[in-house]
């Protein structure tokens, strides 16, 4: 049967070169995000996907998540696959952190998490033979920590919380994992995200430069496909060795 996959954050960054990634195994794609993806020609959905619908959802909106996962049930009858990408970041130092900008990144990063989560693994059929899968962005800042930084890090400390909680939940019917990437070039290493000191920060690194999306998106797509059969309720670092646990 040809892969339903949902990915969300898939307008740009490691989204669109994910949904490139199943697009290229010929598989059925609903792509979400803020404003709905482009699937024209040149697109991801025109890369040689059976089908690509685009959907625009705030994954912070209990509604909208579930507005979507109506829709995709609607269209296909279940998911065999999410790749969780959207979120935000947000740096600042703590005493220069408003409660409101604190709430904003775990409602996008967290709670979006727990909500597309939760939605995307109701519309899975568990099997054990060969188990649908649930992806969530996760960071590497997970692990090691970071100044001026701290609701984004504290977002994906507990994105990786939900991941074990559910891979023990659901296991061995439905497979859940987090990706962790490593500073990725992304438009969220920009100056709008990040400033100067902490873009030149990242690069040191044992590799010494930026990943790209499309190689965190090939951990997705392995996570997904035949290969990753024994893997749940883990953190996979494309990361450069920033964190080697």
């Amino acid at each position: 049967m040809t892969a339903r996959v949902l990915i969300t954050g898939a307008q740009r960054g490691i989204g669109a070169a994910t949904a490139l990634a199943f697009a290229r195994q010929g598989a059925r794609l609903a792509l979400a995000d803020l404003s709905a993806p482009d699937t024209s020609a040149g697109a991801a959905g025109s890369q040689g996907a059976a089908e690509s619908h685009a959907y625009a959802c705030d994954v912070s909106d209990a509604a909208a998540v579930a507005a979507l996962a109506e829709t995709v049930q609607s269209a296909w009858g279940g998911l065999d696959v999410l790749v969780h990408c959207a979120g935000i970041i947000h740096e600042a130092p703590l005493l220069d952190t408003p409660a409101a900008d604190f709430d904003r990144v775990i409602a996008v990063n967290l709670r979006g998490s727990f909500l597309v989560g939760q939605a995307a693994i109701g519309l899975m059929t568990p099997d054990a033979a060969n188990p649908p899968r649930a992806i969530l962005i996760a960071s590497d800042m997970a692990y090691y920590g970071r100044e001026t930084f701290s609701p984004y890090v504290a977002s994906k400390h507990g994105v990786l919380g939900l991941v074990r909680s559910w891979a023990k939940e659901f296991a061995p019917g439905i497979l859940v994992n987090a990706i962790c990437p490593g500073p990725i070039d992304t438009e969220m290493l920009g100056a709008e995200h990040m400033s100067a000191e902490w873009r030149a920060k990242e690069l040191a690194i044992p590799l010494g430069r930026f990943g790209t999306p499309e190689e965190v998106a090939t951990v997705a797509a392995f996570l997904a496909g035949p290969g990753g059969r024994y893997f749940t309720g883990q953190g996979i670092g494309p990361n450069g060795g920033s964190v080697m646990p």
